[in-house]
């Protein structure tokens, strides 16, 4: 890889904010990054090669930020949250349950991997959606509605990363448990121990030089722990997805300083993520999706599944439809399914290139469900 190639994906993946900028459309940042990729990548120009070794390893790189970042989102300190966990994991059973047969139905058009459909469509993204909420105003935020299609998003996010090394297993599945259970067991102990260390003066006089003096040692610590347990998870065959998530989740559990979250802005989002996503859009042939009946299939498939499974739980638990829409938004788990389905031989060209488009019109029906809700809440404060 030359620094000319590393130029080239990183004004590619200025798309993002360029395209985020149109006032008319409001598309997500993902949209620009992975149709960049796509025009410089196999489907274009071919000026991006995804498969050579450094580019191949700093999109691993940025896929365990990208899981990373995610996991510092979830609103895991909210106490509105914990209220509402109760009725948000019959929300999050009834979509799996729901899933599942979505999943099988989807083999006649997809890979004949059946939980491996049902996870995709029974996913919602935290970091999707609580933007979305958020950008309601704090009154909303407030409101028994949003608590808990806060606490159902942020909980099906969880479940549904937590279960893509299980039902993308392709070797022994008992090592790839044991993996993932140390992954989560050693993210456990580091929390318990940054707990016990924050309180201590000497951590304190610590953190106050590195404010002072520009060091950046939470971000410092923050990254030692993603790629401490991003290692212990490739050493036993497990997605780098369970070490990144988890170490994003140790730090919102524990309470990343503002700064934080601004370092985590400048190193993730500014560069590691977007590159993740121009070299996945890079990998992608669509024109294998245009030229596959039943690749178009799935992508209407897995858009409809997923419209119909998370609105029909919210008709069931008695909420909002727009809740329902709110929570279909998808990006950490079916952009993990591709990356880790393309490497492994589970996916082809055109079912990566469906799954990718899907996510693109989930994060659109997410947007719509978002308008609806602020409408609905807009409406009854008035009454």
């Amino acid at each position: 890889m030359t620094f000319g190639a590393l130029a080239l994906i990183v004004v590619a993946g200025l798309a993002g904010p360029l395209l985020a900028a149109l006032p008319r459309f409001g598309l997500p940042l993902v949209v620009g990054e992975i149709g960049a990729g796509v025009l410089l990548g196999r489907t274009g120009l071919g000026w991006i090669d995804p498969g050579e070794p450094t580019v191949a390893f700093l999109s691993e790189v940025g896929f365990a930020m990208l899981m990373f970042v995610v996991g510092t989102r979830l609103p895991l300190r909210d106490t509105g949250l914990r209220r509402s966990l109760r009725p948000a994991m019959l929300a999050t059973a009834l979509v799996l349950a729901l899933a599942v047969p979505a999943g099988f139905l989807l083999t006649a058009v997809g890979p004949h991997r059946p939980f491996v459909l049902a996870v995709i469509v029974a996913t919602s993204s935290a970091a999707v959606a609580m933007p979305i909420l958020q950008g309601l105003g704090e009154d909303v935020l407030a409101t028994p509605v949003a608590t808990f299609g806060t606490a159902w998003i942020t909980l099906t996010d969880i479940v549904t990363v937590l279960a893509v090394p299980l039902v993308l297993a392709t070797g022994a599945l008992i090592r790839v448990l044991a993996g993932a259970g140390l992954v989560l067991l050693a993210g456990a102990a580091v929390f318990v121990l940054l707990r016990r260390l924050r309180h201590t003066d000497a951590m304190r006089t610590l953190r106050s030089l590195s404010k002072r003096r520009g060091w950046a040692l939470d971000l410092r610590v923050g990254l030692a722990l993603l790629f401490g347990l991003a290692a212990l998870a490739t050493a036993f065959g497990t997605s780098i997805l369970i070490a990144g998530f988890t170490a994003g989740a140790v730090l919102a559990a524990t309470g990343e300083p503002h700064r934080l979250a601004q370092q985590l802005v400048g190193v993730a989002e500014g560069f590691f993520v977007p590159l993740f996503f121009v070299t996945l859009g890079a990998q992608l042939q669509f024109a294998a999706l245009l030229e596959s009946p039943r690749a178009l299939a799935l992508f209407g498939g897995l858009v409809l599944a997923a419209v119909v499974v998370h609105t029909l739980v919210a008709l069931i638990l008695r909420r909002p439809l727009a809740l329902g829409l709110l929570a279909t938004a998808a990006l950490g788990v079916p952009s993990a399914v591709v990356a880790i389905g393309l490497r492994q031989g589970i996916l082809d060209a055109g079912q990566a290139a469906a799954i990718v488009t899907a996510v693109l019109a989930t994060i659109a029906a997410s947007s719509v469900g978002g308008v609806l809700l602020g409408r609905r809440m807009a409406s009854l404060a008035k009454e």
